[in-house]
């Protein structure tokens, strides 16, 4: 019998180290640079340290938002540039109009059906326009329709438009109230509203020339004559705009002041103001910047040393007390891609330069919650403990934010531990918000915060309290999958008696799934009493005979008609029958997808025991020199758990116990001390990590649980007559 059945195991301790530096290496990575993790200072906290005196002059560095407000001031102040091109568009009217007039006198001239228009003009307003000048031709004396003084008021349209400017935007794209006009190197402000937008540019033309009363024909004619020629001549130039921009943007200082040599920055017992805050805040990164290549690598050792420590204490505790942990590299870089993954989370929000307390963003409650239903409740909670050191050094070794986290994912622990189904993760989010809420109270009327502050990170710390479960419950279905871990809730799952290897032994061997179920409780109630897994013992048992379905008939449980088909068989084919059972079984596990962890028990829980009743009968038949008692032995692996080794004990005590025609506490307390000594003389235990005080409080939760299921039962009145089939109330 073995303590330690990793003993036996490569340890991987070369793995485990690569791992373990691995980890720690990135998590260095995402420290805050420069001298931000000598210590973290918060708004209304008292300045407990000594008088902090500047050794060098240093410039204060404005809040970030701040800055960021008097950079979007700045930007917003610079008005849009517009080039000032003073085109003259209506003398350009004026030359085309007298050159269409000779087209259109061209072609009169030639008196053809069809005209030749060589001219920008649509073909209707084109004929139109000729329409007009036939008639002059024919009446000379109707002013109305003189062709020349229709161009000379367009022209005059056109003019009195272009003179009063207009932009090259429409009224959809006003930018600002007013606007630079550049001409040259100067510019000169003027209100937007002075010029037209060229859309209204184009409307007040159209108006115009409708006011001429002509003919829709002509009128329509005329303005797509017209609008040819409105142009704007107030052009945006978005790369002088941009350039402006940037120049008022560079010339918004990033600093409030400086500080001098020797000037006291905060004296002792001071209450840390806003400006406070900023001057110390900017010491630390002018401190920061002054550090040379040696203090840099020298900072860097000392990080690494740090974040060391957890993990070195974290691989002692694992070691001392969670052996299976320690020795699968599997759950080992689980642990590690969670760390790290929170630990980017943080490094990612440090760098998100919001006026908010994005910092309850930071999922720890989640990885709480992951690690207490993959491991155990107390793993949980050292795990939450480490996990919340590393974020609050990563935060400046910011206490208030360890303390939150550790608060809020401590509770988080608990209401997973024992936890029953999937559903059950999301009760969580109350207590993660009582962890939250508290935590912030506390810590807000210990600094004097705002009223408003708490209310905005109760506010963030509501949206962790919801996400977390929802993470959890995802992640958690997705490290399942990935690492093939299986959890207490997929046991769970796995208990169900709808399952199909559940349900087909219930059908097809009714007696070995009662035997199963039976074990089920046995192996539960011993299992609470030395600290297993008292799930994955009940659940292993209700699997470990599912290779009976095969041919449920050889086994004598399964025998309603109470014929036994071994009495006409030899020995050696029915222990090979009996024996067979355990690679159908596990045959059977494997297809239908059963995790490793219960696929132990089929095999485990016989070991390499001898089917001691076929392996007399032959040697009564054969004599012993010609048997080999390796024909009638289990294939193995003896049980290496805890979990197997109950369940192992379970079976033959439920079995033998079963056997007993007329059980009585004595007798049944004899079986169970046989069996036991039988397994230890065997070396059946030698591989399983539990000591002779187990095997003790075993024994008693044994009988317990036996002695109530096959306990003495009184002989009702007439019982025999009843057994026999005689009819009790027929009278003598």
């Amino acid at each position: 019998m073995s303590n330690t059945k990793e003993s036996t195991k490569p340890t991987g301790l070369k793995r485990k180290l690569i791992i373990g530096i691995v980890t720690v290496i990135l998590i260095v990575m995402m420290f805050p640079k420069g001298e931000s993790i000598e210590f973290e200072v918060s708004e209304g906290a008292i300045w407990t340290n000594d008088d902090l005196i500047a050794p060098f002059s240093f410039p204060i560095i404005k809040d970030k938002q701040e800055y960021l407000n008097e950079v979007a001031a700045a930007e917003k102040s610079v008005y849009p540039v517009f080039n000032n091109y003073a085109e003259k568009r209506s003398d350009s009217l004026k030359i085309f109009a007298a050159y269409i007039t000779s087209v259109i006198d061209d072609n009169l001239k030639k008196d053809q059906q069809s005209y030749v228009n060589p001219t920008f003009l649509s073909t209707n307003a084109f004929i139109q326009l000729l329409n007009l000048r036939r008639i002059q031709k024919n009446s000379p004396h109707a002013g109305v329709y003189n062709l020349e003084k229709v161009f000379n008021q367009t022209h005059l349209i056109a003019d009195a438009v272009s003179k009063k400017g207009i932009l090259s935007i429409d009224s959809n794209q006003k930018l600002r109230d007013s606007i630079a006009v550049r001409m040259g190197n100067v510019d000169r402000i003027e209100p937007i509203n002075k010029f037209y937008f060229y859309d209204q540019a184009k409307t007040e033309t159209r108006n115009k020339i409708r006011e001429l009363k002509y003919s829709s024909e002509i009128t329509e004619a005329l303005i797509e004559f017209t609008l040819h020629f409105i142009k704007p001549n107030l052009v945006y130039n978005e790369e002088a705009t941009k350039l402006e921009t940037e120049q008022a943007r560079d010339n918004v200082s990033k600093y409030a002041g400086i500080i001098n040599e020797n000037e006291r920055i905060i004296a002792k017992h001071d209450r840390i103001t806003p400006q406070a805050k900023l001057k110390i805040e900017s010491y630390k990164e002018a401190k920061g910047e002054t550090i040379g290549q040696e203090k840099i690598f020298l900072q860097f050792i000392g990080k690494f040393l740090h974040i060391s420590f957890f993990i070195t204490i974290l691989t002692i505790y694992l070691f001392l007390f969670r052996k299976k942990i320690f020795y699968d590299n599997t759950k080992i870089v689980l642990i590690s891609i969670i760390i790290v993954f929170v630990s980017f989370v943080t490094y990612l929000i440090n760098h998100i330069t919001v006026k908010a307390p994005i910092q309850y963003l930071i999922f720890v409650p989640a990885a709480s919650m992951i690690f207490t239903i993959v491991f155990d409740s107390r793993v949980g909670f050292y795990l939450t403990v480490i996990l919340s050191l590393i974020v609050g050094a990563l935060r400046g070794n910011d206490y208030t934010f360890m303390a939150m986290n550790f608060i809020a994912g401590g509770l988080s622990v608990y209401t997973v531990r024992d936890i029953k189904n999937r559903t059950q993760i999301f009760r969580s989010f109350l207590f993660i918000l009582i962890g939250y809420s508290a935590s912030i109270i506390a810590f807000g009327l210990e600094r004097f915060a705002p009223f408003d502050t708490m209310l905005v990170e109760l506010a963030f710390a509501t949206s962790n309290a919801l996400i977390s479960p929802v993470l959890t419950y995802g992640l958690l279905i997705f490290f399942e999958r990935l690492f093939n871990i299986t959890t207490d809730l997929t046991l769970l799952e796995y208990s169900n008696f709808d399952r199909p290897l559940l349900r087909e032994l219930a059908r097809k061997a009714p007696g070995t799934f009662n035997h199963s179920m039976t074990m089920g409780t046995i192996a539960e109630a011993a299992a609470e009493q030395i600290d297993a897994n008292a799930l994955l013992a009940r659940v292993g048992a209700y699997y470990h005979d599912i290779g009976k379905t095969i041919s449920p008939q050889g086994f004598v449980e399964n025998q309603l008609n109470n014929q036994n088909i071994h009495e006409n068989l030899p020995p050696e084919e029915s222990a090979a029958m009996i024996i067979r059972h355990v690679n159908e079984g596990i045959e059977l596990a494997k297809q239908n997808k059963l995790p490793d962890v219960l696929i132990d028990f089929i095999p485990m829980h016989h070991g390499t025991t001898v089917s001691n009743y076929f392996y007399e009968k032959a040697k009564k038949l054969y004599g012993e020199d010609k048997v080999d008692i390796n024909d009638f032995r289990y294939p193995g692996p003896k049980p290496n758990s805890k979990e197997t080794a109950i369940v192992m004990l379970a079976d033959g005590c439920e079995s033998a116990v079963r056997s007993i025609v007329d059980p009585d506490a004595q007798k049944v307390e004899n079986i169970i001390n046989n069996i036991f000594n039988s397994r230890l003389k065997e070396g059946q235990l030698d591989e399983a990590p539990i000591t002779f005080r187990d095997i003790t409080k075993m024994k008693e939760a044994f009988l317990s649980i036996l002695l109530s299921q096959h306990h003495k039962r009184i002989k009702y009145p007439k019982q025999e007559e009843v057994e026999k089939g005689i009819d009790s109330d027929k009278d003598n």
